[in-house]
């Protein structure tokens, strides 16, 4: 007689238990003590992520951690307001884009600096006074609020401060992950760093002049509140129409793609010139819908989290698929090709933003790409009649409707 051999689990692969080897806790309801975890724990923890400690049957393997937040940034707070980011030494994945979130009192002046990098960024709460200088040299002094960007090309001088009556936060995103906000270059240091006899002679005054000047940076500082938009444009010598607008509306913006189920609004440099190195897009999903499934052939995606809570499917090759939650204040990264969804999981309105390093905003949606196959060759691979898949939504969608 030949020896018996136990049947595995699963003879075949189920819908929505797709693997083999069988992986999940899908698989594990007749040995339940497969997931006992009797080591150290950290509730806290755990109970922001059910979909890492509790993952979808579909998820398979593992892959570069995709989440992060600005909640677990050690914030750097001085006289004037605060900030606190993540680049690459903090986040590994995210190597194209570095991140800062800042804060600036009513009258808090980020002291006059400039990078090495190209800064984007968003306000999300407040109002904001900004300068710049051109590549030709010519002056820019705008007021920004909620829903408002800008963006300042690599090496060009600016500033930033708090206006009335609640002051500024909003998030920056450097076009290199190893940028950092503590790594600038600044006014005062520059000062502080030259000898007294060479300032004297590159601006034709007596060395005393500069007896009093600090003799550390400044980096975040109070100041008195900004006043007349046009005295302070006048006072810099702005020239209308001489130069190139830093500032975009955004959330006044006209929609990429709207629908019952949601918005996306994109500035890149088809609507925003200035944004040569950085485009993004402004998603909004209302509770029970979704960022359909697609992919970014272009540029990694770079998420902020501004309101609402969320999860996301990253689906990479190998076949890696895994699970992860957001919320409010959290920051994700999916490498560009590799295609997701984000899913408003809750009961308030999901809004987060998406930011890529180029000068354009690209995607691929599924949906369009499979109603612009022919429809017996879709048929031919998932098994779903084309009668069916004539029912499919026929364009993108961004957002998918609710129904």
């Amino acid at each position: 007689m030949e020896p018996q051999v136990p049947a595995p689990h699963h003879e075949t692969p189920s819908f929505g238990d797709p693997d083999l080897p069988p992986e999940g806790e899908i698989n594990t309801l007749d040995h339940p003590a497969s997931t006992t975890m009797k080591g150290p724990r950290n509730p806290v923890i755990e109970s922001q992520f059910p979909n890492h400690m509790h993952a979808p049957a579909t998820d398979i393997s593992s892959q570069p951690f995709f989440w992060s937040s600005f909640n677990i940034s050690p914030r750097r707070v001085q006289e004037g307001g605060w900030a606190r980011e993540l680049t690459q030494s903090d986040f590994a994945i995210s190597d194209e884009i570095a991140g800062v979130n800042m804060y600036l009192e009513a009258g808090g002046i980020r002291e006059l600096h400039w990078h090495q990098t190209a800064e984007w960024a968003l306000m999300t709460e407040g109002r904001c006074r900004i300068t710049t200088l051109s590549r030709t040299g010519r002056p820019s002094v705008d007021d920004v609020e909620a829903g408002d960007l800008w963006f300042f090309p690599a090496g060009l001088p600016h500033s930033l401060q708090g206006r009335g009556p609640d002051g500024a936060e909003f998030v920056l995103a450097f076009d290199d992950g190893q940028q950092s906000e503590s790594n600038t270059l600044l006014l005062t240091d520059w000062f502080a760093h030259t000898p007294p006899d060479v300032l004297a002679k590159n601006f034709g005054v007596a060395q005393e002049v500069f007896t009093d000047i600090p003799l550390h940076n400044l980096w975040i500082f109070p100041g008195d509140e900004p006043g007349d938009l046009a005295a302070d444009q006048e006072a810099a010598g702005v020239e209308w129409g001489a130069t190139e607008a830093v500032i975009f509306r955004l959330s006044r913006s006209e929609a990429r793609y709207r629908n019952s189920g949601g918005s996306i609004q994109v500035a890149d440099s088809t609507n925003f010139p200035a944004a040569r190195s950085v485009a993004a897009a402004l998603n909004i999903i209302q509770p029970g819908s979704m960022r359909e499934l697609h992919w970014h052939p272009n540029a990694d995606e770079w998420q902020y989290y501004l309101r609402g809570q969320g999860r996301m499917t990253v689906f990479n090759t190998g076949p890696h698929a895994n699970t992860s939650d957001f919320r409010a204040g959290d920051v994700g990264v999916v490498r560009r090709n590799l295609g997701h969804y984000v899913e408003n999981t809750g009961d308030d309105v999901l809004i987060y933003v998406e930011t890529f390093r180029s000068d354009h905003y690209e995607e691929v949606s599924l949906a369009n790409w499979l109603a612009h196959v022919p429809p017996s060759l879709v048929s031919a691979h998932l098994n779903i009649s084309e009668e069916t898949l004539a029912t499919f939504p026929r364009e993108t969608q961004g957002i998918t409707p609710l129904r």
